[in-house]
């Protein structure tokens, strides 16, 4: 039986707010991770799937992308990973009924909190040219509309094409492959606004963008910098993997400008000391650096390293590793050593004392670790500050040793794997090369639109369609008023969905619904039952078998949807056997295994209990594939953030009770906040300085050097830990801050964590 959704929209009034944490998890995370299964799903149906989750017959979690070790846990999930299934699995349901009853114009004066309750998409829904109203179409209607606008386009270029991290490998190989034999390489992703940075920098530097430790080089690290991260929240089964580090010996610095209660203390709910006891406190070190610091710190890193050497030569550096297997070290070196005390210090915020007692930990390490996540992609200087991450690595050969290395934490679970597959707007010729040879049909070669540009093509009238397999493009991309306003001037956008979120009612001219299977579900095709396949942030595949009953008879899976499309778009005689492929995902993977290196016997491996590794040339055999054959050292010039008097310097974050743009609750207990998400955390000093009292209502001004300023209106303000100089506070409620042509040099990521405002009391 359908349970009910909520139909009262809760803004902030009854925001309150109260004391922020010092530890994570413990009962309260069983507590609400339990209480949110059940009320989606039931207490049946709730045990029967969370023991599912995670396991090795069981589903990957639709949240993030930490792996799992061989052994399992009877309870393999995190709060935040109870809730993602929850709002897969619920029981809730969107009906035709719905859109009769909702307008496009009513449903988007709601939250996204409250669409995101709604429930599961039944129906392919289509809003006509000029209507109010969603009406529902049958698939065939569907596709033949796509079909139609998309051979009545100039060129193939005309076309986006969209996805969401966590679609599987084989539907995002199969995705890949029909917009490519459709003729474009416009394949933005969710990449492009979070890790597109480290895989620049990492490209360019190791010859690989991924992280090259596993979860056991965790245990045998002797030092592990968690680096503009909040574990707790965002990938808290990493806490777990920390605190075994932990108790191993292995000491833990966090780098941030805010205190994380997951790196302060872990009460793991699987041990009775997390349940009973005090927990595990994780952080030896805390250094509470200045939004956009990291850059510094690391060039300090390298100098104090490079000082070292010289007061003891041949016993810091790792002259065996530099000269063997590295190129660019003087450069780097003479960069490093220019470098003056009291830029590293105003851009750091840290004291100088700070600094080296981190340091003398580094120096002593040998085998060391650096974690990062969005704290350093989002920036203007984010390729040049990972690029210092990996400098600090190879003058310590912390690079193809165990228990060392670089180690970018994924979000969502299978965004890394979609690259993988091939969703990438710059293709290698050698894989598009493999692609033509593999399908026997011409693969384009012009670099297609990230999501940025796919962005302002849109905006200019230059793209005409777009098509999203997953995610919530508008909640997920900077400039709202910008991204929604091109959104709208496009002739179609078609939207693949397990929930509703704000993109749906953001429509182009005429726009559609696509309703699809989740992670959760049985997928039949041929007559049998499907698996897929994921690639975790550490680089392993590993199977994927949902189990539950599909939320509707009318759901088709991604792989489905892609291939009635592709025949239908492409003909009937085109060379790919789209139904073929579609009937059996074994074919797939045989395609893959025969155009992407790393998945030899694919098939006969993923069913092998938890999968296999890919390979990694750095880690594996310290051989790198750059353009010098050589780990590279970088010579880079120094860059931090500066703000004017008067002005704060504005991250964006996530609350606890939400995952990337899915909005959970409206609650983020570790940091005191309840009941509402309009707030902005802000140092009591700066507080006293802007003459601004804890509690009073402000909007967020954002400034540019272009003279433009963006809005942000009614945020309480909350006098909070955060370094000083800088502020914090949700997106996607932010996201209107950032301007589109505010990116990242190189990567193009958007600079959603270095925002210049100032606070206005609110009318």
């Amino acid at each position: 039986m359908a349970r009910k959704a909520p139909t009262d929209d809760p803004g902030d009034e009854n925001l309150r707010v109260g004391p922020a944490k010092d530890w994570a998890a413990g009962v309260p995370a069983v507590t609400v991770a339990m209480r949110d299964a059940v009320n989606q799903m039931g207490v049946k149906r709730s045990a029967e799937t969370l023991l599912r989750l995670n396991q090795k017959k069981g589903f990957d979690c639709p949240g993030c992308a930490w792996p799992e070790a061989d052994k399992r846990h009877i309870a393999e999930f995190c709060e935040n990973g109870a809730k993602a299934v929850a709002e897969e699995a619920t029981l809730r349901r969107i009906t035709p009924e719905f859109f009769a009853e909702h307008s496009v114009a009513e449903l988007a004066e709601r939250s996204g909190y409250w669409l995101g309750q709604q429930g599961r998409l039944t129906t392919p829904m289509l809003l006509d040219a000029g209507a109010e109203h969603y009406r529902p179409v049958t698939w065939d209607e569907a596709f033949g509309l796509i079909a139609d606008e998309l051979r009545g386009l100039d060129s193939p270029d005309e076309a986006v094409f969209y996805t969401s991290g966590r679609t599987s490998n084989e539907a995002a190989f199969l995705y890949q492959t029909f917009v490519r034999a459709f003729g474009t390489n416009n394949l933005p992703d969710c990449s492009n606004m979070c890790h597109e940075s480290s895989g620049s920098a990492l490209t360019e530097t190791l010859g690989v963008g991924k992280g090259s430790v596993s979860l056991a080089d965790l245990g045998k690290a002797d030092l592990i910098l968690v680096v503009g991260q909040n574990p707790g929240t965002n990938h808290p089964r990493m806490l777990s993997a920390l605190e075994k580090a932990k108790r191993g010996g292995t000491r833990i610095t966090a780098v941030n400008p805010l205190p994380e209660a997951g790196l302060l203390r872990f009460k793991n709910p699987q041990n009775p000391s997390g349940v009973v006891g005090h927990g595990t406190p994780l952080a030896d070190r805390f250094l509470q650096i200045k939004v956009g610091g990291d850059l510094a710190l690391f060039r300090a890193f390298g100098k104090l390293l490079l000082e070292a050497e010289d007061a003891a030569p041949g016993t810091v550096l790792d002259h065996s590793f530099i000269d063997t297997f590295t190129h660019g070290f003087d450069d780097y070196a003479k960069a490093a050593r220019a470098t003056d005390w009291p830029e590293i210090l105003d851009a750091t915020g840290l004291t100088r004392e700070e600094i080296q007692a981190a340091f003398e930990e580094v120096r002593d390490s040998k085998r060391l670790i650096v974690c990062w996540a969005m704290g350093l992609t989002q920036h203007k200087h984010a390729v040049p500050t990972i690029r210092e991450v990996v400098n600090v690595l190879l003058l310590g050969g912390h690079v193809g040793r165990p228990g060392a290395g670089v180690c970018p934490v994924r979000g969502h679970s299978n965004v890394q794997g979609d690259r993988t597959m091939g969703i990438y707007e710059k293709p290698k010729d050698a894989f598009l090369d493999a692609m033509s040879a593999e399908f026997g049909v011409p693969m384009p070669r012009e670099h297609g639109f990230d999501t940025v540009d796919a962005i302002r093509a849109m905006r200019d009238g230059r793209a005409k369609v777009f098509f999203a397999m997953g995610g919530n493009f508008v909640a997920a991309t900077p400039d709202t008023d910008v991204t929604e306003a091109a959104l709208r001037g496009t002739a179609l956008t078609v939207q693949v969905s397990t929930k509703l979120n704000r993109s749906h009612v953001v429509p182009g001219r005429r726009a559609l619904i696509l309703p699809t299977l989740g992670r959760t579900e049985t997928d039949q095709q041929g007559g049998q039952e499907q698996f897929v396949t994921v690639e975790d942030s550490m680089g392993l595949v590993h199977a994927s078998r949902g189990r539950l009953a599909p939320a509707s008879e009318a759901l088709l899976s991604e792989v489905a949807i892609i291939a009635r499309l592709a025949g239908t778009v492409l003909g009937p005689e085109h060379p790919v056997p789209w139904e073929e492929l579609a009937a059996d995902y074994d074919r797939i993977r045989d395609r893959i295994e025969r155009v992407i290196p790393g998945f030899e016997q694919f098939n006969t491996r993923v069913r092998r209990g938890s999968g296999f590794a890919l390979p990694h040339a750095p880690r594996d055999s310290r051989t790198f594939p750059t353009t010098t054959g050589k780990a590279n050292f970088t010579a880079n010039e120094f860059e931090a953030p500066t703000v004017p008097e008067g002005r704060l310097l504005l991250q964006t974050i996530r609350s606890h009770d939400q995952y990337n743009t899915t909005i959970y609750g409206l609650d983020d207990r570790y940091r005191g906040i309840h009941a509402g998400r309009r707030v902005v955390f802000v140092n009591p000093d700066d507080l006293k300085a802007l003459g601004i009292r804890d509690a009073a209502m402000v909007d967020l001004v954002s400034e540019w050097t272009d003279g433009t300023e963006r809005r942000a209106p009614e945020f309480r303000v909350v006098a909070y830990d955060t370094a000083r100089g800088c502020a914090a506070a949700y997106f996607p409620e932010t996201n209107v801050l950032v301007p589109l042509d505010s990116t990242a040099e190189i990567s193009n990521t958007p600079t959603s964590k270095a925002i210049v405002v100032r606070l206005e009391a609110a009318l």
